[in-house]
């Protein structure tokens, strides 16, 4: 009885193709835990979508993609020496900085398919502009794609003028310049910079806009797998502390294997933001964690912080309780969560 992902297929990949409709020259984004559908189940739907490319995260990624995607595969993670690869499955490199883009022009044998990241305001990775002119005498030993720029994603219309500054660039330090691979660009964006540079080949990256979308497209679900009615005062779990009050032990399908409990560190951009952030600290340190199941309507607390498979829930006694064998609605963050099996209706 497991933890659940409930997916509307048809309006799933509607969704999909609405996407690849409004970003001409998409490179489908398949990585990480494959946005909650996995990576294997990513590829294959960009095989369905027509794409010509995808993009994962990490060369470890490479082969379950390659089982199921005929097209070629971008490794997103830049290429470093101490990497290793498996020649099975060749992939496009990215190459992000001068050393590396030296060490894999080096001539060992076939020339290495790569694309060359640029540092832009994201700072993640990338080569910066003051050393472009030492780029063009490396380019003979490498098979140059194009140009990538990983932007932010809080720049308010920015992007374009982004862009535009490295296509400047580029051009003045005589580079060639014939396909840029952009991420987080807006539909409107990149009809823009198309329009402006009808020479010049844009290939948007997307993942989340691509597979991830809240309109009741998907919804997380687990079983009830125990409950057990309990007094104030009654032990239990593996601290055996004591339940608050009158009440249940409801034990549900998913815990810390499947992504239940963990989350990334919150934006705080605004003082509410703040102060919400403060409130939970403050109920965590005192043992209380509210928990993503949803019980008569509400998100119930966790009764002591979840196990690797398994969840235990305190209901109080004014609540009806579910049935083993009802799930219960989870909100879940796709992106940190493994499920233990997907349902496509």
């Amino acid at each position: 009885m497991p933890l659940t992902l409930y997916v509307d297929g048809d309006r799933w990949r509607a969704h999909q193709r609405s996407v690849v409709a409004s970003f001409p020259g998409i490179v489908p984004v398949c990585k990480g835990n494959g946005y909650g559908f996995g990576n294997a189940r990513l590829a294959a739907e960009a095989q369905a979508l027509g794409a010509d490319l995808i993009a994962v995260g990490t060369y470890e990624e490479v082969p379950a993609a390659a089982e199921v995607f005929d097209g070629e595969i971008l490794v997103l993670s830049p290429w470093r020496p101490f990497v290793e690869i498996a020649d099975k499955h060749p992939v496009i490199h990215t190459a992000s900085r001068l050393a590396d883009l030296e060490a894999l022009a080096e001539p060992t044998g076939p020339k290495p398919r790569v694309i060359i990241e640029l540092l832009t305001s994201m700072r993640r990775h990338g080569i910066p502009a003051a050393e472009l002119d030492q780029i063009a005498p490396l380019l003979d030993g490498v098979d140059s794609l194009g140009w990538a720029l990983h932007l932010p994603l809080t720049t308010a219309g920015a992007h374009g003028a982004e862009v535009e500054r490295w296509i400047g660039l580029l051009r003045a330090a005589g580079l060639p310049l014939e396909r840029l691979f952009v991420s987080h660009v807006t539909s409107a964006e990149l009809a823009s910079l198309s329009a402006k540079h009808p020479e010049l080949t844009i290939r948007p990256r997307i993942g989340t806009a691509l597979w991830l979308k809240k309109d009741q497209l998907y919804r997380a679900q687990a079983h009830v797998l125990d409950v057990h009615p309990v007094k104030r005062g009654d032990r239990f779990g593996y601290r055996q502390r004591r339940v608050p009050g009158d009440g249940s032990i409801v034990v549900v399908a998913g815990g810390t294997a499947n992504g239940i409990a963990l989350e990334a560190p919150s934006h705080v951009a605004d003082l509410r933001t703040r102060a919400k952030v403060l409130a939970a600290s403050g109920l965590e340190a005192a043992g209380r964690a509210l928990s993503p199941y949803t019980i008569a309507g509400r998100r119930r607390w966790f009764a002591e912080p979840p196990h690797q498979q398994v969840s235990m829930i305190f209901v109080p006694s004014n609540i009806a309780v579910p049935a083993v064998g009802d799930e219960l609605d989870v909100n879940v963050g796709m992106t940190l969560t493994t499920f233990d099996r997907i349902v496509f209706s």
